[in-house]
């Protein structure tokens, strides 16, 4: 369990309220098999071999590089992708930054900046922030609905008896 603090102001009367939740874990990232450590940074990966430790298809890979969401992704002499335990640092960020909803345009728009260089960390950090907040807000949102799952559960066990799920 993690606690999530949330602001919100009444746009009425301009009065602001702050409120903590304990939520649950939250929910795996869409990468759903998990990276192996990689400790050589002159490793090679296949497409074939990436897809199967991120959980992505190769036509995702692909299409990750075709959008710019990739960065380039070095061939061998026989034209094959080979990525880089860097290329799958940045697929696991990418798998994270999907998990929180983040528009495909506005994480596009994250690599173009990194890409860009040092002068763009505080467009990046503004992208990230804005993100955050939509996250907190979420977070905020499925509280609420947990709580008043809880309560109609509690309901229905006082009614019927037995143990909650």
């Amino acid at each position: 369990m993690s606690v999530v603090e949330s602001t919100s102001v009444d746009t009425l009367t301009g009065t602001g309220t702050r409120r903590t939740a304990t939520v649950p874990a939250a929910a795996p990232a869409p990468m759903a098999k998990p990276v192996a450590p990689r400790t050589d940074p002159s490793a090679r990966y296949t497409i074939s071999e990436v897809a199967a430790l991120t959980g992505l298809s190769a036509h995702t890979l692909r299409w990750y590089e075709r959008i710019g969401l990739m960065p380039h992704v070095d061939r061998s002499h026989t034209g094959q992708r080979r990525f880089t335990p860097r290329d799958l640092d940045w697929l696991t960020f990418v798998g994270k930054l999907r998990t929180t909803g983040m528009a495909v345009s506005d994480m596009v728009r994250y690599a173009e900046l990194f890409r860009e260089g040092d002068h763009t960390h505080a467009e990046r950090r503004a992208l990230l922030e804005g993100t955050r907040h939509h996250v907190v807000e979420r977070i905020a949102e499925l509280q609420d609905a947990l709580s008043m799952l809880d309560l109609k559960i509690d309901h229905y066990q006082s009614i019927f008896g037995g143990t909650a799920s």
